[in-house]
């Protein structure tokens, strides 16, 4: 890794660090470094530090849209996600916002974090534990975890959250999260009601469940449904046009081209995933100057 790459990185985490009101909190909501590296790498002296370091903290701090030279563009969904999460964030409210697979959410919500105070973003999983959930977002918020029951780190979660001056949770992938990590939240929604902004991100699959619980009366659901305000925020699905737009942004202009793309990613959806593979597709052709069949 070059001299320049890690500066880069560095100043990603210096970035980082300016988010937390302290080195150690900002040190432990990232995985697998100390309060004393954090400060070599901000001293600009890197020989004590591996290259293994910088590779992790690269992945942790920058998002994996903007590798590789990759240029984010603000689309339709990019903007109301934002737009959103500035919203809970300012007015403290609750809101699930939907939008299919690949359409930019989680970009948006890395972004909005990077550029914004007090925002955390809690990656759920299927697998994910009440004890897991807690621990998450303890680490997200600086919080080390070590010595203390669940029900402790919580009350300290709260705590530290309770005195930020405009705090923001966002749960991405809210929908894999299991019946009984569901029923916790209320508990720390009710904690948290009025002093932090709390949203999830999933896709539509969310609705037919949440539907199903209310319905069933199963436990949680309910009070789930009305901390949401009844509804969900839906993300208009992305276009055409967004796609011409994210062509141009990474250096294909040319019509037959970006139709091209347009019409294979029509096919799926216009996920942005896809519209990021027939780029690099089409950028392969051009440099190898071969048949795209060969590629």
């Amino acid at each position: 890794m070059t001299h320049q790459e890690k500066d880069i990185i560095a100043q990603a985490l210096r970035e980082y660090v300016a988010k937390y009101p302290s080195q150690n909190k900002a040190a432990a909501s990232l995985r697998g470094i100390s309060p004393a590296t954090l400060s070599v790498i901000l001293a600009g002296d890197y020989r004590s530090v591996s290259d293994n370091m910088f590779l992790s903290l690269k992945e942790q701090l920058i998002s994996g849209a903007g590798r590789g030279g990759w240029q984010v563009v603000e689309t339709g969904t990019f903007q109301e996600v934002q737009a959103a999460l500035s919203d809970a964030q300012q007015f403290r409210n609750v809101r699930w916002i939907v939008g299919d697979a690949g359409c930019g959410k989680t970009t948006a919500a890395e972004i909005y974090a990077r550029e914004n105070r007090e925002v955390f973003v809690v990656l759920c999983d299927e697998d994910m534990r009440k004890s897991d959930f807690i621990r998450e977002i303890a680490r997200k918020v600086g919080l080390r975890g070590a010595g203390l029951r669940i029900r402790e780190m919580l009350e300290a979660c709260i705590a530290q959250i309770s005195r930020m001056d405009s705090p923001l949770l966002v749960f991405d992938e809210g929908d894999k999260l299991n019946d009984n990590v569901f029923h916790y939240f209320i508990n720390i929604y009710n904690h948290l009601e009025g002093k932090c902004g709390i949203v999830f991100m999933s896709t539509s699959y969310i609705e037919a469940r949440i539907e199903r619980g209310v319905n069933a009366n199963r436990k949680g659901y309910n009070e789930i449904y009305s901390r949401i305000g009844r509804r969900f925020f839906n993300l208009d699905p992305t276009t055409e046009v967004d796609v011409a737009a994210i062509c141009q942004a990474n250096g294909i202009s040319d019509r037959r081209t970006v139709a091209r793309i347009i019409a294979s990613s029509e096919k799926n959806g216009f996920d942005l995933r896809c519209v990021k593979g027939a780029i690099h597709r089409e950028k392969r052709v051009r440099a190898a100057g071969t048949d795209e069949n060969n590629i």
